[in-house]
């Protein structure tokens, strides 16, 4: 006679925000999927819905607040969890039915209110995870998180009270789950933290064994080692301390991509200071045209903040030049906004709303100009595209070296019908506009 097994409860996720909490979300998951869990794509099926929020910002706070009056009102039994998991009483005081309240990265408090909401029968036939973990991703690509939390304490941010002070994984760790995760078919290791740069400051005095020899927790280090595991490895969220040019010669010899994503904020000296962030702006493009004689491929990402309190007309005028002489391939740009403890809300100078529009319509167009030249300059050459979606047309969709997901452009392929998601090929490149790129695949 057949043993039947009892049914599992159903988990649903509604993940919010930055990649950082989308890692978070697939380590909560890979916990509860690993106690018998099962995971439910709807609310409909859901037992209990978990809500990751993020509380970067004031309205990434009220985007929080919706999805979880959704998650009530589709469902009933929701547990939040995540940066907003901070102000407990303000959700509670909100959705008073919420069954519990977490804070960012506190899987075992995640997971123990899930099996208090949501008790698991016991059964002795669980085995139900992969070695890599469950992912929120695509198989071909994955996020990988080296540290949590932040030493910079910059005006208009609030993560380190939400997250706390750096603390970083041990380097055999974060080998290791990179293993499992090109195993599993992983091709892109995307590496992100708070501040990837600072990799290992807290624990630089504890090397670790690794296939044979010691690895220090330090940023060159671990990228050393990763890409000798992954096909492609990208490095998120780069602060430019002085020992970011020793990665440089790396991405020319191929170990990582020729891909910095550096969260500038601004140029301006002024600004910077009131922001508490370096202030050397100078340097920095002198850096910049040390890494392109390095690795002339290299590719810059970043992100600006406008119309920060005391921002004037030259200051800003000051950030459009340098951004002309910096000609950073990818840019992403912010209107400032007060988020609830940022010691930037007391700073004097605020900036007329209608100005920070204008301003953020200008710095729109000004890097849409540059980012279609430096694209223009593509055609014709042959790149490296890992492809991400092939459609039934003969189409597909990919990305060059120079491209995150979701965050950069794309390239988008003819005659390709014959690929696969995940395949990387040589691409020839005959079209561009303003981000994307446009080739056919080489064989």
């Amino acid at each position: 006679m057949a043993t039947r097994l009892p049914e599992a409860p159903k988990v649903g996720m509604v993940s919010l925000g930055c990649p950082k909490n989308l890692v978070d979300s697939e380590r909560i998951l890979t916990k509860l999927r690993s106690d018998g869990y099962a995971l439910s794509p709807d609310y409909a099926g859901a037992d209990v819905v978990l809500v990751n929020t993020c509380g970067f910002l004031d309205s990434a706070k009220e985007e929080s607040l919706e999805a979880i009056g959704e998650a009530i009102a589709e469902n009933g039994r929701v547990i939040v969890t995540g940066c907003m998991g901070k102000e407990a009483e303000a959700i509670r005081a909100r959705f008073p039915g919420v069954l519990a309240v977490t804070g960012a990265h506190q899987y075992e408090e995640v997971v123990g209110a899930v099996h208090e909401a949501a008790p698991m029968p016991p059964s002795p036939f669980v085995n139900l995870v992969p070695d890599s973990g469950l992912k929120l991703t695509p198989r071909h690509y994955s996020y990988l998180k080296i540290s949590e939390g932040c030493n910079h304490r910059c005006s208009f941010c609030i993560i380190p009270s939400l997250r706390g002070d750096l603390v970083s994984r041990r380097p055999d760790a974060i080998l290791r789950e990179a293993e499992k995760l090109v195993a599993a078919g992983t091709k892109e290791l995307l590496v992100i933290s708070q501040d990837t740069s600072a990799y290992g400051i807290d624990i630089r005095k504890e090397p670790r064994a690794w296939k044979g020899r010691e690895v220090v927790p330090h940023m060159t280090d671990l990228a050393r080692e990763l890409g000798q595991i992954a096909p492609w490895v990208r490095l998120h969220y780069v602060y430019p301390y002085p020992h970011v040019d020793q990665v440089i010669p790396l991405m020319a010899e191929g170990l990582v991509l020729p891909y910095l994503d550096i969260p500038f904020q601004h140029a301006a000296p002024n600004v910077l200071r009131a922001m508490k962030r370096p202030a050397n702006e100078a340097k920095v493009l002198e850096r910049l045209r040390g890494w392109r004689e390095i690795c002339p491929d290299i590719a810059i990402r970043s992100t600006f903040v406008v119309g920060f309190p005391g921002e004037t007309e030259s200051d800003f005028q000051y950030l459009l030049d340098w951004l002309d002489e910096a000609q950073l391939d990818r840019v992403g740009a912010f209107r400032f906004e007060p988020v609830q403890g940022a010691s930037a809300n007391d700073l004097p100078g605020a900036v007329l709303e209608e100005i920070k529009e204008e301003r953020y319509a200008r710095i729109m167009e000004k890097t849409a100009a540059i980012s279609a030249a430096k694209l223009q300059a593509k055609v014709g050459r042959t790149l490296e595209v890992i492809i991400d979606a092939v459609d039934a047309e003969g189409g597909a969709t990919g990305r060059s070296q120079a491209d995150a997901p979701e965050i950069d452009g794309e390239v988008f392929l003819r005659d390709a019908g014959h690929l696969e998601q995940g395949d990387i090929v040589r691409v020839l490149i005959e079209d561009a506009d303003e981000h994307d790129l446009y080739g056919v695949p080489m064989g």
